[in-house]
This record gives C-alpha cells, sequence and structure tokens, in this order.
C-alpha cells in the first residue's frame, strides 16, 4: 500500500510539474509574460499593476514645484446623486473604489484624499489616461513640422503593408480612433478572457510581435469611429520612429520636466528594456497627474512654457467623434461642452472644466461599468 501511494505521489507530482513546463513554453510562444507574472498581474488590483510589470522611469523634473494649496479648505457637498438616490461623499468614494481624489480651483488645491495605505508619491496606474500624453507628444511633432495628419502609418513602417486598407491608415484617423483595424477594446473579465486581443496587447512581452499578428480590417479606415486601444500604440511607434527616443524619454524631457512634476512616474514595457505600452500603463502620483490636467486648462502652458502648442490644444478641445455618447478627438474625452477628460480603465479620471477653472483627479480600483455616473458626479462636483 505504501509503495502504491508512493508511485501515485511520484506520477501526480510529475504531471504537475510537466504540465507546468508546458504552460510555461506555450506562454513563451505566444509571447505572454511566464505563468506566475501572468498570475500576478491577472488577480492583482489595478493600482498594483504599477509595480507588477517591466517599466521605463520618468524622472520627476529638475524645477519640481509643489501645487498651491488655497489657504480654505473646500467643503463638499453632503450627498451627490448616485444612480438616482443621494448618498454621501464618502459613500461615493468608497462604492467607486477610489484610491485618491484631488480637487483644484483656479489653479490652487482645494481638496486632496487618499485612501489608507495610499500615499501621495504613491505611482498609480493611468490605463488610457496615457493616450491624451501620447497626443501631446503627437501634436508637438506636428507643430515642428516632422509628422502630419495625413501622414499614413504604413510611411514609417513600410515592413507592415498588408495590401488591404490598412495600407491607408493616416495619422488623423489613429488619433481620432477610425483606423478600423480589428482588435476592438474589449476587455475581458477573468482568466477565460485573458486570449482575447486586446488582453493579448495588455499582456505581450513582444509588442512588435504583436502588432504583426494583429492587422486585419474591421472596416475601412475614417469610415467611423469606435475606441480600440491599438490607435494609441501605433502612434506610440510613429513617435519613436520618428525621434528615435524611447516614449519614457520624451515624456519626461517634453511634458514632465516644463511641467515641475514633483514624483518619479514609470511607464510600463512589454519587456525589461522593451517598448512602452503607449495606450496604456504611464504611472505616476495623483498631485502630478494633476498638474497635466493644470496643463489642459492654462491651455497648454505651463508658466511660461507653451507644452501644448496652440493649435494642438484646439484640436484636442474640439470634438471630432461621438464614442460611447461623449465626444472624442486627439485622444481626449468630451463629456460635456467646455470639458476636457483624460480618462482610463477602472475610473482613472483627469477632469479639467474650462468654463469653472475646475481640475478634478480620480484615481480608482473600480471593476464595474459607472464612468456615466460617476462623470457625473464631477460635473456637480465642477460648478
Amino acid at each position: 500500500m505504501f509503495r502504491f501511494l508512493a508511485r501515485t505521489v511520484r506520477f501526480l507530482a510529475t504531471f504537475v510539474v510537466l504540465g507546468f513546463i508546458a504552460v510555461w513554453a506555450l506562454l513563451l510562444y505566444v509571447r505572454y509574460p511566464n505563468p506566475i507574472q501572468v498570475y500576478k498581474v491577472g488577480f492583482a488590483q489595478p493600482s498594483k499593476t504599477a509595480y507588477l510589470l517591466p517599466s521605463r522611469d520618468v524622472s520627476a523634473s529638475s524645477t519640481a514645484t509643489p501645487l498651491l494649496m488655497s489657504s480654505k479648505a473646500e467643503v463638499l457637498p453632503s450627498t451627490v446623486t448616485w444612480y438616482g438616490s443621494a448618498i454621501t461623499f464618502q459613500e461615493f468614494l468608497d462604492k467607486t473604489s477610489t484610491n485618491a481624489f484631488l480637487i483644484m480651483r483656479d489653479g490652487k488645491v482645494t481638496y486632496e484624499w487618499y485612501r489608507s495605505g495610499i500615499a501621495r508619491d504613491q505611482r498609480l496606474p493611468s490605463y488610457s489616461v496615457a493616450k491624451t500624453i501620447i497626443s501631446i507628444l503627437a501634436g508637438q511633432l506636428i507643430a515642428e513640422g516632422k509628422l502630419k495628419e495625413s501622414d499614413k502609418l504604413v510611411d514609417f513602417y513600410p515592413e507592415l503593408k498588408t495590401g488591404t486598407s490598412f495600407d491607408s491608415i493616416t495619422v488623423q484617423q489613429l488619433l481620432d480612433m477610425q483606423s478600423g483595424i480589428d482588435v476592438p477594446d474589449n476587455y475581458p473579465t477573468g482568466p477565460s478572457g485573458w486570449g482575447s486581443p486586446i488582453a493579448q496587447m495588455y499582456a505581450t512581452t513582444d509588442m512588435n510581435y504583436f502588432l504583426r499578428g494583429h492587422r486585419k480590417m474591421l472596416f475601412e479606415p475614417g469610415s467611423k469611429g469606435d475606441y480600440r486601444s491599438v490607435d494609441t500604440q501605433y502612434m506610440g511607434m510613429i513617435i519613436r520612429k520618428i525621434t528615435g527616443k524611447d516614449i519614457a524619454t520624451l515624456a519626461h524631457d517634453r511634458i514632465w520636466e516644463p511641467i515641475g512634476a514633483e514624483y518619479l512616474a514609470t511607464w510600463s514595457l512589454d519587456k525589461k528594456g522593451g517598448i512602452e505600452k503607449a495606450f496604456c500603463c504611464f504611472n505616476a502620483a495623483a498631485r502630478d497627474y494633476a498638474k497635466l490636467g493644470l496643463l489642459i486648462k492654462n491651455q497648454g502652458k505651463a508658466g511660461t512654457i507653451q507644452v501644448i502648442p496652440t493649435a494642438w490644444m484646439k484640436r484636442l478641445s474640439t470634438p471630432v467623434e461621438n464614442l460611447d455618447n461623449w465626444g472624442y478627438s486627439a485622444f481626449m474625452w468630451h463629456p460635456y461642452p467646455n470639458v476636457d477628460m483624460m480618462l482610463g480603465l477602472h475610473e482613472q479620471i483627469v477632469y479639467t472644466d474650462h468654463k469653472s477653472g475646475t481640475v478634478i483627479v480620480k484615481l480608482s480600483d473600480n471593476l464595474k461599468d459607472d464612468e456615466n455616473e460617476t462623470v457625473a458626479v464631477l460635473k456637480a462636483l465642477s460648478y
């Protein structure tokens, strides 16, 4: 009996080891991280991913400047409207798994809150807030004459030509989510969805391999708008090609440095020393996200420096598409008139109301689809 049990244990142990090796080999073949890394990232809270993926530093500004504080702290309304009912503001923060919430009025911080365990300098992921950073970099290159919206993607990467309408995709179509590339943003829930294209793009250890394998078209470029992160990834690749520099380096030199960012940020990569996941995965402290909002509020200026060219600031703020019932243009959302909003998965929000001069930052772990309700609360707070 003992020998039988011993043989059974050895057989099961061998089976488990061989199975683990097979899974590891399969993930390696499809350019996924190893099983341990997949498990860590797949089951982590969104706010933890900034520390789980390989990344490149975006150093704090050499002239870092703290945000100005209002002399009088803001008293928020006792209740807000949530799905038609009144709830307390703290309940709103709790229901939406908020990690950091910051309000600026006329350039000064009037309210700042962090969930217990979240530090002021802690890097929190932006997800698609990163897209607006890519847009700012693109606008700078356009102003410098190094890029045109009429340029085609394959002008920069001729090796990607397919002989289909993919070859006609322009920079403008990428910026306005009109490419038609068949990589929809149907984010998966749970392990069963990890093989979806958007999950593959997020997890891949070889971005070039992923992009080469996903060039099929769903609709003709420019025929309509449909939100898809692959458009931003391609814009990031074009920017890298034009400048010969990493996106993280450009973000530091062209944005983080002039806005006086206080804290170290990072940009997640496909692998160590690899390519930035330009469509997401910029990680920074809440106060520095607020500086991005302040940059937008001040029409692209940081002090006396015009960081966002004036013409591009107008382009950013003028909706050209309607996606999910909100205006959209050049990787910027417009849920209401005179509002520019950077929005990322799980409610990473930098909300700028130009009429009232309000900037609101909300960084969250919200796994529910509450964006419409949440943005309505921000609108009410921005008055």
